[in-house]
């Protein structure tokens, strides 16, 4: 049964930093990229992170580059998302997602909330 396990949300105060973290089981995890998403309300889930299988690339997205870093495990099965720097309008759910081709997994979501 594949699970992707996030945790590390809450509220935190602009400026605040947050380590959100993904515990994957149930799947061959070191040969899956990983991603980071958020989706705010009344907008499109958007990418926030990814990272290949082995840990040696990592692409982010315009509104977060520099705030953020994403990092794996492939002994413990989980990934990583450090965020810093922390702005109202970073508040989302934020998913977790494992990709391989032709395969997609997600997570049940963490709330980040940055507000003062």
């Amino acid at each position: 049964q594949v699970q992707l396990v996030e945790s590390g949300g809450g509220l935190v105060q602009p400026g605040g930093s947050l380590r959100l973290s993904c515990a994957a089981s149930g799947f061959t995890f070191r040969a899956y990229v990983m991603n980071w998403y958020r989706q705010a309300p009344w907008k499109e889930r958007e990418l926030v992170a990814r990272i290949t299988s082995a840990g040696d690339t990592t692409k982010y997205a315009d509104s977060m580059k520099g705030r953020v870093t994403i990092s794996r495990d492939n002994s413990k099965n989980t990934v990583y998302l450090q965020m810093n720097s922390l702005k109202p309008e970073d508040t989302a759910v934020y998913y977790c997602n494992a990709h391989y081709t032709g395969l997609d997994y997600w997570g049940q979501g963490t709330q980040v909330t940055v507000s003062s």
